[in-house]
């Protein structure tokens, strides 16, 4: 019985070791975590002020929201997912350059090229290389 038992433990964490590195060991944010991480990084890289952080935090998590919805919806159609992802990337990305200064607005063109050619190259755009290729 000790031995059954010690095989279904060791069959457990071999399970949940695998499906953590299938993922990459991460689990998915919320949507607020989501939005204030965006939020932060866009701030260190652009140099928000407060008013600018707080409204772009509330625009990425409107964002993250819709997000959800449209996986929950969990459309077969991959072309029609892919479509309607790309028209909330757009959406978020022009209220987002309302928001901006001049200056800030060349930043962020310039960062948003930069993170197009790196997924290009299969990065995943944010600096950071895919899981297991590192």
């Amino acid at each position: 019985m000790k031995k059954l038992l010690m095989i279904c433990g060791l069959l457990f964490s071999v399970i949940t070791f695998a499906q953590a590195q299938q993922d990459g060991g991460r689990k998915m944010r919320t949507p607020e975590e989501r939005a204030q991480k965006n939020a932060e990084g866009l701030t260190k890289r652009l140099g928000l002020n407060e008013d600018q952080k707080t409204k772009a935090t509330a625009i990425f998590l409107e964002q993250a929201n819709a997000v959800n919805k449209a996986r929950e919806a969990g459309s077969d159609d991959k072309e029609a997912r892919r479509a309607q992802m790309q028209k909330l990337t757009e959406e978020t990305d022009a209220k987002i350059n309302a928001l901006l200064t001049e200056d800030q607005k060349k930043t962020y063109e310039t960062w948003k090229a930069e993170r197009k050619d790196k997924m290009k190259r299969g990065g995943r755009g944010d600096g950071q290389k895919p899981a297991g290729d590192q």
